[in-house]
């Protein structure tokens, strides 16, 4: 994924979550369950996006963000940070945090 189009993902009405991962991390593995059920479940609502930290065209949202473990999920409302946190999550609490923040956008 180019800036360009994360910046236009992220820019989006509809809030996005962003997890940045690797391949080699366990707790990144443990976290995708939830996270495509979470997807199946809100993909109406929430636009998923999975960054992997450890390509060469993903190192300057790494450095944008201060990505420094992984998983770290970030949701973001027209391009702007509502929450963050790093580990693993579960499903109803990641639920919990898009349901709280899915009006924040509206005027």
């Amino acid at each position: 994924m180019t800036i360009s189009a994360f910046d236009t993902s992220i820019a989006s009405e509809q809030l996005t979550l962003v997890d940045f991962y690797a391949t080699w991390c366990g707790a990144c593995r443990a976290i995708e369950p939830t996270l495509e059920r979470l997807e199946h479940t809100l993909g109406e609502r929430v636009t998923l996006l999975r960054i992997d930290i450890d390509t060469i065209s993903t190192r300057q949202l790494i450095k944008r963000y201060n990505i420094v473990s992984v998983p770290t999920l970030i949701l973001f409302c027209r391009g702007k940070i509502v929450w963050r946190e790093s580990g693993i999550i579960s499903f109803e609490r990641l639920r919990l945090i898009i349901r709280r923040h899915e009006f924040v956008g509206i005027v």
